[in-house]
């Protein structure tokens, strides 16, 4: 349990990146989500007020994984695995459902997503598999082993459909390995597959939807009154905030509702458009510190199982944020992953703040026997 003299070993600037980029993020969405009555008053969406909800639970979270020692998280991460996988069941059987797909459990007047936890889960199982294991990542039936621990949820997820957050399990997998020891060459070998297997997927494994995405992605203008309206109106957002954006709140694309989703998969385009280049600077360098401190943490670690928990969660953070991002700014394929601790959703927010909580356990046990 926690031990008063670790205080002092707790990274604040870290800390304090992570809350500054949440508290941008709720900004945005109140901005994005505001609605004005026609006397001239107006009111904050529900969505902002959920977002405040999720961020203070969310630290409450945070400091549940911050004091208890991350070890033990890890020693119990097959229970925890497990338990991923029955409520991913339950999901698949008897999940909510909207917009075509099912993909929460209803509790009371809130939903919870159990996916969003996944990847912090499948840190967990990977970091105390390849950490315990002296032969680390180098043995082929060890990589397979852990595969099978990412596939697993990979699959189930993918089923609801949320190829998006699925994505997302293989850059903890992939930076796991390679801190335990996997060979570059196999990487390669990995890759070159994959691109071979294209076709294949191409035919049988994605829907027509995704399919029309990526399509899309190449020419938005084939469609641009349906599968090219979003990626279009997107990039008109980030190029119309110009060096210093419109102000807050007074933005068109998203005060307007021209992008959809706009405090959801866009935020990012909303932040643009309101704060410019140079707001845009200035929470891209959060994020570059927050990714940079982190590796620091994982280089600090006093123990494998610390530095892979440490380098497969932010693999994995940073994947999302590179891709949310790209995807903005009409450099990506339009998918549904969220600008992690700035998107809207509560189950999101509350998993990756609990993530970090992880992070600055390691960082703050980096002295202890």
């Amino acid at each position: 349990m926690f031990d008063r003299r670790l205080y002092f070993h707790v990274d604040w600037l870290l800390l304090g990146a992570v809350l500054l980029i949440a508290a941008i993020g709720a900004m945005m969405i109140y901005s994005t989500t505001y609605r004005v009555l026609p006397d001239g008053t107006g009111y904050a969406g529900r969505e902002f007020w959920t977002q405040l909800y999720a961020i203070g639970l969310g630290g409450v979270v945070l400091l549940l994984f911050l004091t208890i020692d991350y070890r033990a998280f890890a020693e119990h991460s097959l229970f925890l695995y497990g338990g991923l996988l029955a409520l991913l069941l339950f999901v698949l059987v008897a999940g909510d459902s909207a917009g075509g797909a099912q993909r929460w459990i209803a509790l009371g007047p809130f939903k919870f997503q159990p996916s969003e936890f996944g990847r912090i889960t499948l840190a967990l199982i990977l970091a105390m598999y390849f950490g315990e294991n002296r032969r680390g990542a180098r043995n082929p039936s060890d990589l397979v082993l852990g595969g099978i621990f990412a596939l697993v949820p990979i699959l189930m997820i993918a089923r609801q459909p949320d190829l998006g957050t699925a994505v997302t399990l293989i850059p903890i997998y992939l930076g796991i390995a390679y801190l335990g020891g996997l060979r570059l060459r196999l990487l390669v070998i990995a890759a070159a597959v994959a691109i071979l297997l294209t076709p294949l997927a191409w035919n049988f494994a994605l829907k027509d939807y995704q399919k029309s995405r990526i399509v899309i992605f190449m020419d938005p203008q084939q469609d641009p009154r349906g599968a090219g309206y979003q990626p279009i109106q997107a990039r008109v957002t980030v190029g119309s905030g110009g060096l210093t954006g419109k102000g807050f709140m007074n933005g068109t694309q998203g005060q307007y509702k021209f992008l959809p989703v706009a405090h959801n998969d866009f935020i990012f385009s909303v932040l643009a458009e309101e704060h410019g280049f140079l707001g845009v600077l200035v929470v891209l360098g959060l994020y570059l510190f927050v990714i940079v401190r982190s590796l620091e943490a994982a280089r600090l670690a006093k123990d494998r199982i610390g530095a892979y928990l440490v380098g497969g969660i932010i693999a994995g953070f940073s994947f999302q944020v590179i891709y949310n991002i790209t995807m903005s700014a009409g450099l990506a394929p339009v998918k549904g992953l969220t600008l992690p601790l700035m998107s809207y959703g509560g189950s999101s927010m509350i998993a990756t703040l609990a993530a970090f909580g992880l992070i600055l356990n390691v960082r703050m046990r980096r002295f202890t026997n």
